[in-house]
């Protein structure tokens, strides 16, 4: 239902605990067997691990504009430039130390557009921080203090080990109250359409999250950070009992992006798209169960092509793991790591094979030249590329969009003025195709007074003529 899930983020000092040395010392997973175990307590383990979870306060200027803005009689002062207010705009959250050396991980949208983002840790000590590397498809963000000291750290469990029902913890500061600890277990797995990322794979737990838990540890009985709090499932802001958090193995995949120095994290290109698999599907094709990712298109040349996927099979394991939706498919090849091989297991007319995937960058088919459109056209000021995987990839479109993108637009400038947008692909131009920005360049030199030009927009066709 929209509207119901909300991101866990205020501040957080999340932490999970675990259960004692007896504990720890045991392989098999048991639940209580008498009054004494039910009198053990998570305390030891809170004391262990809660110094490496932090608060980060993130802070960024944001311009709101005149309530005079339009009214002719301060016009007259002011001109038509209305004088604009500045406002300092706060948010909090929370970060798990990972790394001894001061890296951090926590929520994307914790830190999003900050100015000024500082931590403070456990002994109530504040440093700034940069952002090494952050990605709002995977909601992840890697922070850097600085610091000679070797701080406490929380060591990154294995999410794939993690069952429905195991005892997990979280510690942060909902609603700025201070540091908290909830335990609960965990609920659900694979989770998708928890947010509005185009990544979808969660850990489900009724373990109580609100609002300021957000880029907190979620921790299983052996002090391990099994996933990040992200989101809650709630109605009025506060806990329903239903949070999620970012599996770890996640977090390793994309905290080695960050210690290798990439300027972004870029997931394997498949060169294929996939749907959910449904029950009428499901049920035509002999499923006893609708799980598995429906491979709709491949793209000639790919990944997916030269493994030999086609169109109407149904990816249902990545190296003898269940893959339940495409979200789950994406996750498995997210995780397993660029320039690694895979085996697909794939179901066509009833027929179980193993396909061999190889895991690469989105390659750059086409090279981008980009360029800044001047002169006096409807382009000026509007930045184009040539498509490519890499370059769709990067702009968040689907890998298969081909031609002459718009990557940006000067602020002010007549492209921006006629409605140009980041992601238009230019189609046509008087009726002439446009399939490279050279192209694009000549017939804007040409100034043929009359501009009809065909773009496509969010999967939409739109035809607009300008003088």
């Amino acid at each position: 239902m929209p509207g119901l899930f909300k991101r866990a983020s205020v501040s957080l000092f999340a932490l999970m605990l675990v259960l004692p040395a007896a504990v720890h010392a045991q392989t098999a997973k048991t639940v209580p067997e008498s009054q004494m175990q039910m009198q053990l307590s998570f305390a030891p383990l809170v004391k262990q691990t809660s110094g490496a979870v932090v608060n980060v306060y993130a802070e960024k200027i944001i311009q709101r504009q005149s309530p005079f803005a339009g009214d002719p009689f301060f016009e007259q002062f002011f001109g038509q430039q209305m004088p604009n207010r500045s406002e300092k705009q706060s948010s909090l959250g929370s970060g798990v130390i990972v790394e001894a050396n001061g890296t951090i991980v926590t929520n994307n949208h914790v830190v999003e557009g900050a100015d000024d983002i500082k931590v403070a840790l456990s002994d109530g000590r504040e440093f700034p921080c940069k952002v090494v590397l952050r990605d709002d498809r995977v909601d992840l963000a890697v922070l850097k203090i600085d610091t000679k000291e070797n701080l406490p750290t929380l060591a990154i469990g294995n999410s794939d080990a993690v069952e429905v029902g195991d005892l997990v913890l979280a510690i942060g500061n909902p609603f700025g109250v201070g540091q908290t600890v909830t335990s609960g277990i965990v609920s659900a797995l694979a989770r998708n359409q928890v947010v509005k990322n185009e990544f979808g794979f969660f850990i489900q737990t009724d373990a109580s999250i609100n609002p300021g838990n957000s880029g907190g540890a979620l921790m299983n009985m052996k002090g391990e950070l099994i996933g990040i709090n992200t989101a809650i499932f709630s109605r009025g802001g506060g806990s329903n009992g239903i949070g999620f958090a970012i599996p770890a193995n996640l977090v390793k995949v994309f905290l080695a992006s960050a210690d290798a120095g990439v300027k972004s994290f870029e997931r394997p290109y498949v060169g294929a798209s996939f749907d959910a698999v449904t029950s009428e599907v499901a049920e035509a094709l002999g499923l006893n169960k609708a799980r598995g990712a429906l491979v709709v298109k491949v793209s000639e040349g790919g990944p997916a092509a030269k493994a030999g996927l086609k169109a109407g099979e149904i990816v249902t394991a990545v190296d003898g793991i269940s893959v339940e939706h495409p979200d789950a498919l994406l996750y498995r090849l997210t995780t397993a790591g660029l320039g690694k091989s895979v085996k697909l297991t794939v179901i066509e007319n009833g027929r179980e094979e193993q396909l061999p995937l190889t895991l690469a960058r989105a390659p750059e088919t086409s090279p981008r030249d980009q360029r800044t459109i001047g002169g006096h056209t409807p382009f000026t000021g509007a930045v184009v590329e040539n498509l490519s995987p890499r370059v769709a990839d990067e702009l968040r479109m689907p890998s298969e969009s081909a031609g002459v993108v718009v990557s940006d637009v000067k602020e002010d400038s007549p492209a921006a003025r006629l409605g140009f947008e980041p992601k238009d692909i230019i189609v046509s131009i008087n009726g002439t195709n446009v399939t490279t920005t050279s192209e694009l360049s000549e017939i804007a030199d040409s100034d043929p007074g009359l501009w009809r030009v065909e773009i496509e927009r969010d999967g939409r066709r739109i035809r607009q003529f300008f003088r």
